[in-house]
């Protein structure tokens, strides 16, 4: 089944110089997708290349931030590939810090990779994929697109926003060939904590979420980039994956209003 899905199609990930992206990129290959590769960091992207055997691979390096290099990089995929199947908004970073502690600017800087480079994403290849009459946006979202939690305020700003975009557009994209998929990673074993900001006013609530991240980073970028491209051959608009995802989307759904007292169980 997995064959038929990418094989010989044009599959965009962005953020694909590290972890989830880089497993992505390494699974398509796999299945015979070719591959435009994006991040802002070249030395990842090179390293993911590498790893991507025979498969037909172009490296772009792209802030998702920029809206006008994402709009130009649309035009440059269409023009080496002549067309985009999947588009896998993906790249992201993460800011530690509760809402108090947070400047404006801070805030700024994670809605622009996160928010932004998602409606970047979506917005600049949906045309062409709606003129193909054919193709998939998956956006990743989190577990902390389900849920809010504490000194991740900007964050969950971010995955909540991803969430409400792609779930918009599964009724908006109906009849056109074209589908959105949400993804909700869980704990997944990537250096996001460690190459994320934390908030210049951080203390001691700040320095108490990143000791529980450390320790809920469990499950390999490998295995959710499989859960991923599963869900996506077996048509799922919503894909749960990786360490607490399932927990945590039962509790946002069993107990919207008080769940905050249940986050003593998500560690």
């Amino acid at each position: 089944m997995s064959a038929p899905t990418f094989h010989g199609k044009v599959a965009i990930v962005t953020g694909a110089g590290s972890g989830i992206g880089r497993a992505l990129a390494v699974s398509l290959a796999a299945r015979g997708a070719r591959l435009a590769l994006s991040d802002i960091d070249e030395t990842g992207l090179a390293a993911t290349v590498a790893k991507c055997g025979s498969a037909e691979a172009r490296t772009y390096q792209l802030n998702v931030a920029d809206r006008a290099a994402v709009l130009a990089h649309a035009a440059e995929v269409e023009r080496d590939f002549g067309a985009a199947h999947f588009v896998f908004n993906n790249a992201g970073a993460t800011l530690v810090g509760t809402f108090e502690h947070s400047s404006l600017e801070e805030i700024d800087w994670q809605l622009g990779i996160n928010l932004w480079g998602v409606i970047h994403g979506s917005k600049a290849f949906l045309p062409l994929m709606l003129r193909q009459r054919e193709g998939c946006i998956v956006n990743i979202s989190s577990i902390f697109g389900l849920l809010g939690y504490p000194a991740q305020g900007a964050y969950n700003i971010s995955k909540f926003g991803v969430r409400g975009l792609t779930e918009c557009l599964w009724s908006e994209l109906k009849g056109s060939g074209v589908r959105a998929v949400c993804v909700h990673p869980g704990g997944i074993r990537t250096n996001i904590e460690r190459a994320g900001r934390r908030v210049k006013l951080a203390d001691g609530t700040e320095q108490e979420f990143a000791a529980k991240a450390e320790k809920m980073l469990v499950t390999p970028p490998e295995e959710c980039a499989q859960d991923i491209l599963r869900g996506i051959e077996a048509g799922k608009q919503r894909i749960l994956t990786g360490y607490r995802s399932r927990t945590v989307y039962w509790i946002s759904r069993l107990f919207p209003n008080s769940y905050p007292s249940l986050f003593k169980y998500l560690n």
